[in-house]
């Protein structure tokens, strides 16, 4: 059995809606009540502490706009999440005040993510919700994120809140029962009951769209989640909305993803999954090999080209010599005073310009390996 104290739960849009794309309330209330009563198991000493990230949003909106399915288009997305936002909540506030509870409406961006001082803000808003007995409800916010700053899906975003607020467990509730290893509508298939890394995973067909075709995810983007959850120390159970009180009450339900690394910098994790690079630079061999396998600093010396508008501070993707990504990390320099310093040693540059220019190009610390 699986005890955990601080859970995040996210539930997918064809969880909480009508088949035409309105808020389903009995769905919404039925979902609520298995959080309010897992919280209620906890004690004063070691309560139970519930974050959801909820889709919905612009599928509640598409009924009251008119719309017949979500629609394609940014704008219209982001009109649709603009009005089903706050039926969203409002429905949640109305369902767990029937528990005395109250709601803390928390909208983020990709980019709320990949800025330390937004990410820190996040984490302490997050803490003094859940501090204050209040149950956060997270969610992407689509009425302002643009294409390039967007998390496409709120699996990713349940997974880098998980490792936000140091969860012990991560539940997915989607409208499959779990992971199976051909597609469940299908005769001969089986549910995989527990998946210690990926291994288990190797030779089965992960299907993408949701049935209900109201989301964005799919089996798709909940595997990435249970891998990036795991791979940071939490645990993942994937099943079905209506198993969602056996998931949070330990009992054997889904697919079980065991946690295969152990907590990472949170910076190391929002540079990995949520920052959106502002350029690239491209290494000579000897600084992949340095970068990859003894994961040193990138130096001046082992860089050969720069692409994209980007100032320091900002992440690149490091490139190999054939333009594939190897690691990415935050820059030193900005692309204007780049391209001066390529091959050339820290100590020449100290010399040449002043010792602010004996530094490396990124730092190991803030570095991030994607291959190798």
């Amino acid at each position: 059995m699986l005890r955990a104290r601080r859970i995040v739960v996210k539930v997918g849009s064809s969880s909480l809606t009508t088949a035409s794309g309105g808020l389903d309330a009995d769905r919404v209330d039925a979902l609520v009540d298995v959080l309010a009563k897992a919280r209620e198991r906890g004690t004063e000493a070691e309560p139970v502490e519930i974050v959801l990230v909820s889709s919905g949003a612009i599928a509640a909106g598409l009924a009251p706009l008119g719309l017949e399915k979500r629609p394609s288009d940014l704008a219209r997305q982001q009109a649709a999440a603009s009005v089903g936002q706050g039926l969203l909540v409002a429905r949640y506030t109305a369902s767990f005040a029937r528990y005395g509870l109250r709601v803390g409406q928390v909208l983020l961006t990709a980019d709320d993510a990949s800025r330390r001082a937004h990410y820190r803000n996040a984490y302490r808003t997050l803490e003094q919700l859940l501090a204050m007995g209040a149950v956060p409800v997270v969610n992407e916010n689509d009425t302002v994120a643009t294409a390039e700053i967007r998390f496409g899906d709120n699996d990713r975003l349940a997974a880098l809140v998980a490792h936000l607020v140091r969860a012990d467990l991560l539940v997915l509730l989607s409208d499959v029962d779990g992971l199976y290893n051909g597609d469940p509508s299908k005769p001969g298939t089986s549910r995989i009951t527990e998946v210690r890394g990926p291994h288990d995973l190797e030779g089965i067909e992960i299907g993408s769209a949701g049935k209900a075709g109201v989301g964005t995810g799919g089996m798709v983007t909940k595997v990435e989640a249970a891998r990036i959850a795991t791979g940071a120390g939490i645990p993942v159970v994937l099943t079905a909305a209506r198993h969602a009180a056996d998931a949070l009450a330990g009992r054997d339900t889904g697919t079980l993803f065991h946690r295969t690394g152990r907590r990472a910098a949170d910076r190391l994790l929002w540079l990995e999954h949520a920052s959106s690079p502002r350029g690239a630079v491209t290494l000579d061999p000897g600084a992949v090999t340095a970068v990859v396998e003894r994961r040193t600093s990138l130096l001046p010396a082992g860089v050969t080209g720069v692409e994209g508008d980007f100032a320091a501070g900002d992440p690149v993707d490091l490139l190999d010599e054939n333009g594939h990504i190897v690691a990415r990390g935050l820059v030193n320099f900005d692309a204007r005073e780049l391209p001066r310093l390529l091959g050339r040693s820290t100590r020449d540059l100290a010399r040449e310009l002043g010792p602010a220019y004996e530094r490396e190009v990124v730092h190991r610390d803030d570095l991030v390996v994607l291959s190798g």
